[in-house]
């Protein structure tokens, strides 16, 4: 009897079992790392938007309204601006109407139009004190178009920290955006994508020209 004839078979069907093992494992892995991919890229596309329509340019108006604040209260010599003097009561009007307004309807837009982006699963109470504290003003500048100064600042006082909440808000998105852009499979997944695009548009271009 020919003992390799007797084996052969085994060892064949070893070899398709390995075989089909190996590809079982190869494409676990595969199917894992697309969808581990995939949510990365959902997660970064979220980070994104939170940082281009909400965050982002809260950030730079609170930061541009805190600069404009620091700036009158130096110019006036004062460390707060409370209280308003009736000899500061027109440039303070003019700050006012001509900068802190128009910054504060930005963000009052921002926070009422793209509340569904913030990142909590409940609206910070910060937010809502801030959208609070413009209405004051608001009503405020309605009594000075009357003529009536009895009233200089809203009565619904400026939340310290929204400030603290926007800044801190901002610096992590920016972190995690950092995070996932350069993750090792994301620059894998990155990379190969642009080639096969790179690829793929020289491709019609050499057909393009071979046509012309």
């Amino acid at each position: 009897m020919d003992l390799p004839a007797i084996f052969l078979p085994n060892s064949l069907q070893g070899a398709a079992i390995l075989t089909v093992v190996l590809a079982f494992v190869g494409y676990l892995a595969t199917f894992l790392s697309a969808r581990m991919l995939a949510r990365r890229r959902d997660k970064l596309r979220l980070v994104n938007k939170r940082l281009n329509e909400f965050y982002g340019p809260l950030y730079v108006a609170s930061e541009a309204g805190t600069i404009a604040y620091r700036s009158l209260l130096k110019k006036q010599g004062k460390t707060q601006s409370f209280p308003i003097l009736d000899s500061e009561l027109k440039e303070w009007m003019l700050w006012v109407t001509t900068i802190f307004m128009p910054l504060n309807d930005v963000r009052e837009k921002i926070i009422i139009e793209k509340a569904y982006l913030i990142i909590e699963e409940q609206m910070p109470h910060c937010l809502l004190d801030f959208v609070t504290h413009v209405v004051g003003y608001k009503a405020v500048a309605a009594q000075w178009a009357e003529g009536d100064f009895t009233e200089r600042r809203s009565t619904i006082g400026w939340p310290p920290e929204f400030d603290v909440y926007v800044e801190r808000s901002y610096a992590a998105l920016k972190a995690e955006q950092t995070r996932l852009l350069h993750g090792s499979l994301w620059r894998l997944w990155h990379h190969l994508f642009c080639r096969k695009r790179k690829v793929a548009a020289s491709g019609s271009r050499a057909v393009s020209k071979a046509a012309k």
